[in-house]
């Protein structure tokens, strides 16, 4: 209630502000005919700039719509070329449209902020509006891109609201970088550092720099797949780009206010199938004490479920029968509430402005979490003469984050009633501590395997995040096609968070707790940018068209903190009263320096051909190997003109090459630096590195080429985009091992490398275009092949994650010959008849650790439908992702703790193998943990990801309104079926992890969610 205060008030001011002007507002009326054969035409759309809100041409090609006299009105229809005309003080406007050949012709934002038209493109780009960004929408925008580009994967993590957003794109990153692609807004890199995440030991993911951003301020989120489109940004490209445009006012607009309010209520899904015959329990008896009970409480070797009373933990009689109270009872219905008001205004014919102001108020399924966002964005464009323009843009974001949940690891995990037995309603732990003495109430026979109801009543583990991103821009026209700007950009974090070992808690000596951390933290990255760009007509069919500018990029780190340990007082959370005291401090700078050049020839619109190059020198590398120059190729030859196909209307062949490069992220890594240490005896005492540095560290690259082909016909109701390309990586920074006796037990070396080979389509089209029923679709493929080159020195497998299950057993890593990251397990042990192996007591024996595939999907998609008849929209979109391997630790304790459907084979008579028989809680107990490759599922799935119904209110029903204009209803779902699936009882896309490190390891996160909500838009006067 608090946040809604300020978007209230605002309304409020806005509506004022903008009463005075709605008696202009008046119906306008005309017909729309074709310029070919004098027919009118029909569902032709009509689009008012200054206020965003439209309708249609009815069968006889008439329309009406409310407008002022400042109205500029865009009349749109397939096949034609689009008119813009300002209104005035007409009453009736009639439209003739022109045929054009092709649509594709329309202008994309590339590197650099740079517009282009879209057939001159050597390289693949794509565009998401921000109509598919906010109407099911995700707290973390990039998450909405899912299915929708080929070659993106995008993963969410299972932590709550806030949670990072996992995207790779074009197969495995770099084996040194974070696998993230860079992200820009308005012609600025942002920072997209991921705060803190979850491990194998634990942890929380506090979220990354994308989740900041309002969907509602969006305009366009545009995908550079190849490293051509990329190469520009040189460092921290070599994943790709995503550049964000915002939304801006239309010059010569009149005023124009929007409110849109969007709810999506989240439930938690259970996708587990456990067997409920047999309950809690070890062999094959239930409990008989009280202690008993608290120490089996999450084995189900027990005894048939009969429907006898059993003794629970707290020494009381419960049913001895399947409970109806499961695990996933525990959450409660998450919610999305977003309130947003926006105004803008032409500032004459010369400037504009959009200002507006966004609240999220998201609660998480777990309870007592959640987080709430509040946003204000300000652009400004001004022309402030006819040759010097400025344009600003000011965002800024306060994030809360309370209770952010601990994943993976045992402590302080809300999702640890997972494996209870059948049997065990979780409600009887609430709520989690004794009331008296505050002790939690330990369910288990650990305890460090804390009580999901006392965390989330006691616990504390708070974030909170005060962001301004700004850009500023300056654009001087010495003539028409010559031209100089400057832009900076700033964009400044200032985090901070609290977290607490709540008093009480078991694990904490003589349950006084701890203080895990209080403290600030301050990030920035500053940018500059000055470029000099023109454009010549050499010949009476040839154009030169170039650039030539210099970059300036600056990053900051600085964090201080301090901790505790045995709070003196109970739940007094200070610094000051705990029995021991403790201190942190952090810091790190880069800079990079750079130049950079585009020039492209155009022959007769029909050849293009454009190089690029960057060159960078980077401060984190010694002087004399601190620098690369990092050059691009890239041609477009439409030669649909030159064929006589009356069917197509569009042809191109594109090719490329381009280098990219990238920075380590550490300094110091080149010489040997002493550190100080504790005295000894009084004596000061220091230290030497037990990593061996290297001096010949030098920036890594990845190179790539790419062919591809853009296709359209029938009138552009049928399109193709088609490409294939090879990318590498050489001189990749990583550690390497070493032995202890050399003196050092790790290196840094540049030796990494990889190969990514991949297919991607894109297939659009309008199969039914009629007055009142229109149907577009949108088909991606994505094909796959990754390979590890080269690791370290010895080519040695290099390892990243793994869960806690399988600890030391199961691995995900770099191993040469084979696709990235790799998942390694061990196998069964084979007899030479190629029966399974056991030991004189039944047992399975553990063999070879063996490789079971990469966690990254080798074919992967989406499907997108768009229907509209008379103002209803109706939309869905489904996703697949075939290929992959997921490492689950729901798989192994599930099998360990007798949960898994197949330990229900041999309770009776026991498990018998190569003649040798054992009772079945000994067997799949040793299976679990010697035969660690049972731990490993298909991740492939096709997902109903989004469907959304909505109706357009007809602009006529608003003519005499004073204050609305124009109403748009949606009803919206989000991952709302799995259609498929190989997973027994996990969502396949389920992690704790939010980097590259810990992708495709599932356990102990957070249950997915389905999502279902509705939104209104409102345009009003």
């Amino acid at each position: 209630m608090r946040k809604f205060l300020p978007i209230a008030f605002a309304l409020a001011v806005l509506l004022s502000l903008s009463s005075s002007v709605y008696g202009q507002q008046r119906v306008l009326r005309g017909k729309v005919t074709a310029s070919s054969d004098g027919l009118p035409l029909p569902g032709v759309t009509i689009l008012d700039r200054s206020n965003q809100s439209g309708t249609t041409t009815n069968v006889d090609g008439e329309y009406s719509i409310s407008v002022t006299d400042q109205s500029v009105l865009v009349f749109s229809f397939i096949g034609f070329s689009s008119k813009e005309i300002t209104v005035g003080n007409q009453t009736e406007l009639n439209v003739v449209l022109d045929e054009e050949a092709s649509d594709l012709s329309e202008v994309v934002v590339t590197a650099l902020g740079i517009s282009k038209e879209k057939e001159t493109l050597g390289y693949s780009v794509t565009a998401v509006g921000s109509e598919t960004l906010t109407k099911a929408r995700e707290p973390n925008v990039a998450n909405s891109l899912a299915g929708r580009v080929a070659g993106l994967v995008v993963k969410g993590t299972n932590s709550g609201p806030g949670g990072t957003s996992k995207i790779t794109l074009r197969g495995l990153p770099s084996i040194s970088g974070t696998g993230s692609p860079l992200y820009v807004i308005n012609g600025i890199p942002m920072d997209n550092t991921q705060r803190g995440s979850a491990g194998e030991w634990g942890g929380g993911d506090t979220g990354d720099g994308i989740g900041n951003l309002s969907p509602d301020d969006i305009e366009t989120m545009t995908v550079l797949k190849g490293q051509a489109a990329s190469a520009l940004y040189g460092s921290r490209a070599s994943n790709g780009v995503i550049l964000i445009t915002t939304k801006q006012g239309s010059k010569g607009s009149d005023w124009s206010l929007d409110y849109t309010m969007n709810y999506m209520a989240e439930k938690p899904v259970d996708f587990t199938d456990f067997q409920t015959v047999y309950g809690q329990g070890t062999g094959g008896l239930k409990p008989a004490t009280a202690a008993d009970a608290q120490t089996t409480g999450r084995l189900a070797w027990g005894a048939p479920l009969d429907g006898s009373s059993v003794v629970g933990f707290d020494g009381n009689q419960y049913p001895y029968s399947p409970t109806d109270d499961r695990y996933i009872d525990f959450y409660r219905t998450g919610s999305n509430f977003t309130n947003t008001v926006s105004i803008s205004k032409g500032l004459g014919t010369d400037g504009s402005f959009r200002m507006s102001v966004s609240n999220l108020s998201s609660k998480s399924i777990v309870p007592n979490s959640g987080m709430d966002r509040l946003s204000i964005n300000l652009n400004v464009d001004q022309n402030i003469t006819d040759k010097l323009n400025v344009s600003a843009m000011i965002n800024y974001i306060d994030q809360n984050s309370n209770n952010i949940p601990f994943l993976s690891d045992g402590p302080k995990n809300p999702n640890n009633f997972l494996m209870l037995a059948p049997n065990i309603s979780q409600s009887i732990f609430a709520p989690g501590y004794n009331p008296e003495t505050g002790a939690e109430t330990v369910f288990s026979d650990d305890i460090y395997v804390t009580n999901p109801y006392f965390i989330v009543n006691q616990g504390v583990n708070d974030a909170g995040r005060k962001r301004t991103i700004s850009a500023l821009s300056t654009k001087y026209a010495f003539t028409k096609d010559i031209f100089a700007m400057v832009r900076l950009g700033n964009d400044v974090s200032n985090d901070d968070f609290f977290s607490v070992d709540p008093t009480g808690l078991a694990y904490t000596a003589d349950l006084k707790g701890n203080l895990g951390g209080r403290g600030q933290s301050q990030r920035s990255e500053f940018n500059i940018d000055g470029i000099l760009g023109a454009k010549f007509d050499l010949a009476e069919n040839l154009t030169l068209d170039a650039l030539a500018g210099a970059n300036l990029r600056n990053n900051k780190f600085e964090s201080v903190g301090v901790g505790g340990s045995r709070f003196v007082l109970p739940y007094l959370y200070s610094p000051f009263n705990v029995e021991t005291f403790s201190r942190s401090y952090e810091y790190n700078e880069r800079e990079v320096h750079s130049a950079y050049y585009s020039v492209g020839f155009g022959f007769n619109n029909i050849l293009t051909l454009t190089t690029t190059g960057r060159y960078d020198v980077y401060s984190t590398l010694p002087t004399d190997n601190n620098s690369i120059f990092s050059p691009s190729v890239a041609a477009a030859f439409v030669f649909d003109q030159l064929l006589d196909m009356p069917a197509l209307d569009f042809g191109k062949l594109r090719a490329s090459y381009a280098v990219t490069s990238g920075e380590p992220f550490q300094a110091y890594q080149t010489a040997f630096y002493y550190s100080s240490a504790n005295a000894f005896n009084g004596i000061p005492a220091g230290s030497s590195p037990t990593s061996l540095p290297n001096l010949d560290l030098k920036p890594f690259t990845t190179d790539e080429i790419e062919f591809g082909v853009d296709l359209s016909f029938f009138n552009n109701r049928l399109g193709f985009d088609i490409a294939y390309y090879e990318k590498e990586t050489h001189n990749e920074i990583m550690n390497a091992s070493y032995s202890i006796a050399s003196g050092f037990n790790s290196a840094v070396v540049a030796t990494g490398s990889t190969s990514n080979k991949g297919l991607e389509v894109l297939v659009t089209g309008t199969p039914i275009q009629s007055p009142n029923f229109v149907w577009k679709t949108s088909f991606n493929l994505s094909k796959v092949k990754n390979e590890v080159l080269s690791t370290d020195n010895n080519n040695n497998p290099v390892n990243l994650g793994q869960n806690r299950a399988t600890l030391g057993n199961a691995v995900t890593a770099y191993v040469v010959g084979e696709a990235g990251p790799q998942i390694r397990a061990y196998d069964y042990a084979y007899n030479e008849d190629g029966s399974i192996r056991v030991d004189a007591s039944g047992l399975p024996v553990r063999g070879e650790l063996i490789n079971m595939g990469s966690v990254l999907p080798t074919l992967y998609g989406g499907w997108s439908n768009e229907f509209s008849y008379k103002g209803i929209m109706f939309s869905f979109l489904i996703d697949y992702n075939f290929g992959n391997k997921v490492l689950s630790a729901t798989e192994f304790y599930s099998i360990f703790r007798g949960l898994h459907q197949i330990t229900l084979e041999g309770r009776e008579g026991g498990v018998t193998n190569d003649g040798v028989t054992s009772t079945a809680e000994a067997y799949y107990r040793a299976l679990a943990q010697n035969v660690t490759s049972t731990s490993v599922v298909d991740g492939d799935f096709i997902k109903l990801r989004q469907l959304t119904l909505g109706y357009a209110l007809p602009s006529k029903w608003f003519g005499n309104t004073p204050v609305l204009k124009g109403l748009e209803v949606s009803l919206v779902a989000r991952n709302l079926a799995i259609l498929m699936r190989k997973a027994d009882n996990i969502d396949p896309e389920a992690s704790f992890g939010s980097n590259i490190n810990y992708t495709g390891i599932e356990g102990a996160n957070l249950p997915s969610t389905r999502s279902f909500g509705f939104n209104l838009n409102f345009k009003l006067n």
